[in-house]
């Protein structure tokens, strides 16, 4: 299922290790992220997301470092805006939203992204790109959650917790998208050293 807190807790020493000695301005934006754990990236993307008030999927530069500032990225303005012209490849001034999340995620092998998507096909029910409640009934059984067991949580809520793991704090909508589970992905992927072992623990979680 989701990232284990070990592998989170990993991932984040290494990345603070790594941006110690790191000078290139995407590399640290990326540490930074993956600092947090798995869902650093997605969370960044929901600040993003949240700010983009006229929803054309691009940011200026002001709103790219007010998104900066208020997701906690320690950054001097000036390699800030190094990175923002690395970005905004046709010099007009804004940069592509999604280009640049794609960009900013930790690479993986052909081999592991087929593997997530694999999950996400088999969550999406519906088939129409995005992962909701309705989706997961049938797919993933809550009545195994012990809150769910004890009478706390009704199978909703269940579902809910669930999607939220995917989801950013900032963000909650109970949807998760093709980008939003593939970013978080990335970052549980960071962690793991070998295609082998990321491919058996995606099998094992999803049951493919």
């Amino acid at each position: 299922m989701a990232g284990t807190s070990r592998h989170d807790r990993e991932m984040a020493m290494n990345a603070k290790r790594q941006l110690s000695q790191s000078a290139d301005p995407v590399e640290r934006l990326r540490l930074q992220c993956l600092t947090r754990g798995s869902s650093g990236i997605k969370g960044l993307g929901r600040v993003f997301k949240i700010m983009d008030d006229d929803r054309n999927r691009s940011l200026d530069l002001k709103e790219f470092l007010k998104g900066l500032n208020d997701y906690g990225i320690m950054m001097d303005k000036q390699e800030a805006l190094t990175l923002f012209q690395h970005f905004d490849r046709d010099g007009s001034g804004s940069i592509d939203f999604d280009e640049f999340l794609i960009t900013l995620r930790p690479a993986m092998s052909k081999a592991r992204k087929e593997v997530v998507m694999q999950a996400f096909r088999k969550l999406d029910k519906t088939g129409d790109g995005v992962i909701t409640i309705e989706d997961l009934q049938g797919v993933y059984n809550a009545k195994y959650h012990p809150k769910y067991q004890n009478g706390e949580w009704s199978e909703d809520q269940v579902f809910r917790k669930f999607l939220d793991s995917f989801d950013s704090p900032y963000d909650k909508d109970g949807k998760v998208t093709q980008d939003e589970f593939m970013n978080y992905y990335a970052g549980v992927s960071a962690s793991i050293d070998t295609d082998v072992y990321f491919i058996v623990m995606m099998r094992n979680a999803w049951k493919l």
